[in-house]
């Protein structure tokens, strides 16, 4: 049943907006689903906007074309933050609007100077966002890495 305001049980009603299709909670909190990107595989989606803030699930080396992870180390960490970059972008957000990543590694001895060195690209050498580091015993599919990321984007009015 529905409200005077279109939602259904507390579900707002999606909204549209060019190329993104988005679902605006109660409170105005967009749901982000992008054309082209990742897919998620299980109960999440990539992104959610919340006032200024752009707030960036955690990406993993997977290729959008092709929704499979990428070989090889180095490069499957640089697609995981590709794929955070194309979703910071699709809200207006550049990687210079970081305000804060957290990085998660199965083994911080070989993925740490990869991460740095990937990280170091994406960013010119700085200046970086704040940024949490966290070895985890296993990570979805058997990956090696995951970032998620904040992003201050503030709404154009």
């Amino acid at each position: 049943m529905s409200d005077a305001g279109g939602t259904t049980a507390g579900v707002a009603a999606p909204t549209a907006l060019p190329g993104v299709a988005a679902v605006r909670s109660p409170n105005g909190v967009k749901t982000l689903v992008l054309p082209g990107a990742i897919k998620p595989t299980g109960t999440w989606d990539l992104g959610a906007r919340a006032g200024d803030f752009v707030y960036i699930a955690g990406m993993r080396g997977i290729d959008p074309k092709t929704n499979t992870l990428v070989p090889g180390d180095e490069a499957r960490i640089r697609q995981g933050f590709l794929n955070m970059q194309t979703i910071a972008q699709s809200e207006g957000a550049s990687l210079r609007d970081c305000v804060r990543i957290v990085v998660y590694v199965t083994d911080m001895f070989r993925f740490r100077p990869l991460v740095n060195r990937v990280q170091e690209e994406f960013w010119d050498k700085g200046p970086y966002p704040p940024r949490t580091i966290v070895e985890v015993r296993r990570l979805n599919k058997d990956d090696i890495f995951e970032v998620e990321g904040t992003f201050y984007a503030p709404v154009k009015k």
